[in-house]
């Protein structure tokens, strides 16, 4: 029986460390800044929830300019300048003492997130041996996963039981312990071909976004756009239907069967296919936000939490390693800045919009909406990448 090629390296776990303390930090940031915000400067609620999405904006601006430049500027230095910079940005909020800023310096922040995170997907797709590349991708985007459900509740759990200095203190070591990760990590190097034709053609979005990326990324921004309800509004839909105690262990449901299911799951996509997961997990995360908004006793609460882990969990690790597939080695650094940008808007404009929706409809009511829109990205995968993917795997059975 043939030996499959070595997935845990030093350095797979090296950068996959890295960005699970990137994420984490995002995550522990984005659901206590707006409090801060409102505590400490009497910000509206609007600047508020600026305070805490103009970091994603950031992130969005800068993910193009930073998949066009990757190969050209070598993956591990870029890494260890946006390191650097989200570092030095955390550095900044112990000073700050006016909202505008604050404002400045989530949106840099963000800039530096931007940056580091599409460095560390794209160094990881040349790491995973290409045989495996569901399987590590899937393992690898547990670090993203992980730091979804810990970063929320360590956030909330640090804001309400410590000065906010602790969370900037915290997100400040992770960001350290980080970059000194990096500083031991080897990265694949990759001659770089530059396209001479690119200064005569002058500007083209397909020197900042991968084109082959773009199907999967809309339906990766439906994806987040429908999560992003949960980041949001969970704290506030628990409290309403009197779950707040079960609802502390939603995100632990969330990352514990998570990872149950990541050894298999990652393992189908390589043997069956891309289909034979990712509807599957759709298909798990509509049923799952449906459940969430029927829940009216724990135990269904925490269902609700267990099927959303394993739903969107999954389909995210899936979607980044089709995103990836589909693109020439040339430019996975490019389809991976593309991916991001699609689903930072997701869970950068959900809120935004959601906000207005939900007067109306209640809590319960955007968990039932967010189910069908959920749902009906079944189809929406189909159109996008599920019937093409159908077809190759019937062309290879030929």
């Amino acid at each position: 029986m043939k030996q499959k090629p070595k997935l845990w390296t030093k350095d797979f776990v090296m950068v996959s460390a890295s960005n699970f303390l990137l994420f984490i930090s995002f995550y522990m940031l984005m659901v206590t800044l707006a409090v801060y915000s409102i505590e400490k400067f009497s910000a509206s609620q609007s600047q508020a929830g600026l305070a805490s999405s103009i970091f994603v904006i950031g992130a969005v601006l800068v993910r193009p300019i930073a998949g066009k430049t990757i190969e050209k500027i070598g993956k591990r230095k870029l890494l260890l300048f946006g390191l650097i910079l989200f570092l030095v940005m955390m550095l900044f909020y112990f000073p700050v003492n006016n909202l505008a800023l604050l404002l400045l310096i989530r949106f840099i922040h963000g800039f530096a997130f931007g940056i580091s995170t599409t460095a560390t997907g794209t160094i990881v797709a040349d790491l995973i041996p290409p045989e495996r590349r569901g399987e590590g991708m899937g393992y690898f985007a547990t670090s993203t996963n992980l730091a979804m459900a810990i970063g929320p509740f360590l956030g909330l759990y640090i804001s309400q039981n410590f000065e906010y200095d602790m969370i900037f203190i915290s997100t400040t070591v992770f960001s350290v312990v980080a970059l000194v990760a990096t500083l031991f990590l080897r990265v694949p190097k990759l001659a770089f071909v530059p396209d001479e034709s690119e200064a005569e053609r002058g500007f083209r979005l397909s020197d900042y976004f991968e084109k082959s990326t773009i199907g999967i990324g809309i339906l990766v921004a439906i994806i987040g756009f429908s999560y992003s309800s949960i980041l949001s509004f969970f704290t506030a839909y628990a409290a309403e239907i009197n779950l707040v105690d079960a609802a502390s262990f939603f995100f632990v449901m969330y990352a514990v069967f998570l990872l149950i299911s990541r050894p298999f799951t990652g393992q189908m996509f390589d043997r069956l296919g891309e289909n034979a997961v990712i509807y599957p997990s759709i298909l798990l995360f509509g049923i799952g936000m449906f459940t969430l908004s029927q829940a009216s006793i724990g135990i269904t609460l925490l269902l609700a939490g267990a099927i959303i882990g394993v739903g969107i969990g999954t389909f995210q690790s899936s979607a980044q390693t089709v995103a990836i597939n589909e693109a020439p080695r040339h430019r996975i650094g490019l389809a991976t800045s593309t991916y991001f940008v699609f689903f930072d808007t997701g869970i950068g404009v959900g809120p935004f919009l959601l906000g207005f929706i939900l007067p109306l409809i209640g809590f319960r009511g955007l968990y039932a909406s967010m189910a069908a829109i959920i749902l009906i990205c079944l189809f929406v995968y189909y159109v996008v990448h599920g019937k093409k993917a159908s077809a190759r795997k019937k062309a290879r059975g030929l």
